[in-house]
């Protein structure tokens, strides 16, 4: 019989259900279960791929190349998975499915409903997603109460009668004085209240808050919300959220999930199973972000959607990734480059590195080429990422190899030396959703390359997420005016850069891809693990010459 536990939300959006899922299934996998995990997004899109960073945070890509919600970063940085576009289940993919089914006529006449045919589906694509692993934990995206997601809370109600179910509901405790100390439980208990009407008990209530809840107040929930006092479980906001599965199994978490999954004696289904978490690798990284005496590099992210702080978050905590590996700490500082437009480059001489990531859209473009030329000159570790490196690539084509007015067609279709253009496969598509060149593509490496000694070997598997790419009829004169084009991938006969260096450089490397999508805590990016140690080096440097 199959296994889930579903993971709703309730009271506001951004509680965090995507960190309580995934650290939900590390503490199950450290007890030696297998695990899927995956979201359930209502909105009606069939993907993430065309929705706006400001409205709905990053768009994370998967390895077979589809464009999903940021949540599935989350999953793959917490658990020994690889997520796939079937981990991200919409309302659009839903309802597109259905209506399929209906041209085909294989409801044979029937009115087609919401009840059962729509919440049929939700439940086909969650059972499809439990095969082969003995827990799937599934995250309802959206709060208790939205009308676009009652189908889901449907289908997962239905589902108590058919499967063995645990259902945790994450919801807000605010702290409204921090002298007093005053927790107020009415929104919690509001968001039970209807979910509880919609048919659903949770069997745990999650409370996201300032600080931990006190005893007095997890006793209130409990009883009005009915669930068990040790079922009320505290998520305060931490340093790092990488402290959550430690704090969970505290709580005790794992123990209610494995009674209500497998009874009071679940050792007869998995006699084999370690029963108590150990979770040593978490405790040991926990351990190094917030060691006291350990010494800091500062990171710079120049780009454009810094309003929204999820816009980055996989590649913020690739790079705390790669500072865990040199066991530094990471203070990274979101910087716009339209400011730099304005207001000059020189807060950028206060950092130890920078990062130019990904991006669309003309916005902001000239202050993250100033940016490059600032690193350049003055030899400042500086990676550029997708977008970053063709604007690397822009920037040492118009300053260096003097191709005046060099640009990417994207940004300007007239200039005279389209460094960056679209290949033929891309010209003349009008639907946007799709059709980049997405997922993971085999790279090959040159020797005796920076990028070699970083990885140490010739073939890499790397995910993308661009349109346009660097044109090959450019990398003749720009190799003569000395950058280095280290790594190529290939679209049918023709060979695209991939990746570009500077030999003459501290650490000054671009790459088309985007490797903070393949970053785990406990195996960190080597990319990362390389350019930090570089800007630790960096700083060192800086602290001597001023002494």
């Amino acid at each position: 019989m199959e296994s889930f536990i579903f993971v709703t939300g309730g009271v506001m959006s951004s509680l965090g259900k995507g960190i309580v899922s995934a650290s939900l299934g590390a503490i199950l996998e450290d007890m030696g279960f297998s695990v899927n995990i995956v979201k359930l997004d209502p909105y009606i899109n069939l993907d993430a791929g065309t929705m706006n960073p400001y409205q709905h945070g990053e768009v994370y890509v998967t390895e077979d190349g589809v464009e999903t919600d940021m949540d599935l970063g989350h999953y793959e940085r917490f658990l020994n998975i690889t997520t796939k576009g079937a981990n991200n289940i919409t309302a659009g993919k839903i309802y597109y499915s259905v209506i399929m089914k209906e041209r085909k006529g294989e409801f044979l006449g029937q009115t087609v409903q919401v009840i059962p045919h729509v919440t049929d589906e939700i439940k086909s694509y969650i059972r499809a997603s439990a095969k082969g692993v003995d827990v799937l934990i599934a995250e309802i995206g959206g709060t208790v109460g939205d009308i676009e997601s009652l189908p889901f809370l449907e289908a997962i109600r239905q589902m108590k009668k058919e499967s063995r179910t645990s259902y945790v509901h994450v919801t807000f405790v605010p702290l409204l004085s921090k002298t007093s100390g005053e927790f107020k439980t009415k929104p919690t208990q509001h968001s039970v209240m209807k979910l509880r009407e919609i048919g659903i008990q949770p069997d745990i209530i999650v409370c996201r808050s300032e600080k931990f809840i006190p005893q007095d107040i997890r006793k209130k929930i409990s009883l009005f919300c009915d669930v068990d006092e040790e079922a009320v479980i505290s998520a305060p906001d931490v340093d790092t959220v990488y402290e959550l599965p430690l704090i969970f199994r505290k709580e005790g978490v794992h123990k209610i999930i494995v009674k209500k999954l497998f009874g009071t004696e679940p050792v007869k289904i998995f006699p084999l199973k370690p029963w108590e978490p150990k979770l040593s690798k978490w405790e040991k990284i926990v351990s190094i972000m917030k060691k006291s005496e350990a010494e800091s590099v500062r990171i710079a992210i120049v780009g454009k959607y810094i309003s929204q702080e999820d816009s980055y978050i996989s590649l913020k905590e690739a790079i705390k990734h790669g500072g865990i590996a040199n066991e530094l700490k990471t203070e990274i500082t979101l910087i716009d480059s339209e400011k730099l437009e304005e207001d000059g480059v020189e807060i950028l001489s206060n950092f130890d590195g920078v990062v130019i990531p990904g991006g669309f859209g003309s916005r902001g473009t000239e202050g993250k080429i100033n940016a490059i030329k600032y690193c350049r000159e003055n030899n400042i570790s500086i990676l550029g990422i997708c977008l970053g490196m063709q604007l690397m690539v822009v920037e040492f084509g118009r300053n260096i190899c003097k191709l005046e007015r060099a640009h990417s067609v994207e940004f300007d279709t007239s200039t005279p030396y389209p460094v960056v253009d679209l290949l033929e496969n891309q010209r003349g598509i009008d639907k946007l959703g799709g059709t980049m060149r997405l997922g993971s593509w085999k790279i090959k490496i040159k020797e005796k390359t920076k990028i070699y000694e970083i990885y140490k070997t010739t073939q890499i598997y790397e995910r993308h997420r661009h349109r346009y790419e660097i044109s090959p009829n450019f990398i003749d004169i720009l190799e003569r005016g000395g950058l280095t084009f280290s790594a190529f991938s290939y679209i049918g006969d023709l060979m695209i850069p991939e990746s570009i260096e500077l030999q003459s450089h501290r650490w000054f490397i671009g790459v088309q891809f985007h490797p903070e999508f393949k970053s785990k805590p406990f195996a960190p990016h080597p990319i990362f693990v390389s350019f930090i140690k570089s800007c630790y080096e960096y700083k060192n440097e800086k602290e001597k010459s001023i002494c």
